[in-house]
């Protein structure tokens, strides 16, 4: 038996990226996985038939985000599927425009916040319902709101800031239900999203590699084992916090 085993996850933004490892290690440890996805279909089946392929069980449900009823047309789609909920990862985000703030426009900026800030919140909101006692609720957050700054990514960073205060003030709401909440934040990881920048760019790469005392870049699994320890029994007396899961690139 898995660490999770008899548990019901979800995952947002599951089918890709870090989602996706979130959602495949999770199903490993024994949860049955729901993945959201919001447009790729094809990547959300892949990522269930992979879950499933090693042994576990998972869903795929649709719903974008960042638009009106967002969160009522996820809850449905997951009620088809599930009668009830122990974990809750919010990773589904996007980063928006990158542009500084003299050149962000109101909409990109509003897009961003809906994606990555509004969302979760009230996913969390019509969640709570229900969201077991002694469940968890783990947020995806960022190293850029803790000292690693990029001008361009101004927006996105404000969204995780927002996520961080989330996080710490739902903990002591929850506690008394024994539901734990905490942020993992990442800095720079191998996926989709970095590619443009990253994959194919040596000088990136090595930058990238060299902001860590471990001297690599990071993978989504990285990323995932945190989310794993904080999903399990073993971190119940953790909630609250904020994680570092960058590879100490802010030492």
């Amino acid at each position: 038996m898995g660490a999770l085993t008899g548990r019901t996850a979800l995952v947002t933004g599951g089918s890709r990226g870090i989602g996706r490892s979130i959602a495949e290690r999770l199903g490993r440890d024994g949860a049955r996985v729901g993945v959201h996805y919001g447009r790729d279909e094809a990547a959300a089946k892949a990522t269930v038939a992979a879950i499933e392929a090693a042994g576990g069980e998972a869903f795929a449900i649709r719903a974008e985000l960042g638009v009106e009823g967002d969160a009522e047309a996820l809850w449905t789609a997951f009620d088809a599927h599930a009668d009830g909920l122990d974990i809750l990862v919010n990773n589904a985000g996007i980063t928006g425009a990158r542009e500084p703030i003299g050149s962000l426009p109101v909409d990109e900026y509003d897009r961003v916040f809906a994606v990555n800030a509004k969302a979760p919140f009230f996913i969390t909101q019509q969640g709570l319902g229900r969201l077991r006692d002694g469940g968890r609720i783990i947020n995806i957050s960022t190293v850029m709101t803790r000292g690693l700054t990029k001008p361009e990514l101004i927006a996105y960073s404000m969204t995780k800031g927002a996520i961080d205060a989330f996080t710490t003030h739902l903990a002591v709401e929850l506690g008394p239900r024994g539901i734990t909440v905490n942020a993992v934040a990442p800095g720079a990881v191998d996926t989709d999203m970095n590619a443009g920048w990253l994959r194919g760019h040596e000088e990136a790469l090595a930058a990238t590699a060299e902001s860590s005392p471990l001297g690599r870049v990071a993978e989504p699994d990285d990323v995932a084992g945190v989310v794993a320890f904080l999903a399990s029994d073993d971190s119940r007396w953790v909630t609250g916090q904020w994680i570092d899961a960058a590879g100490g690139a802010l030492l």
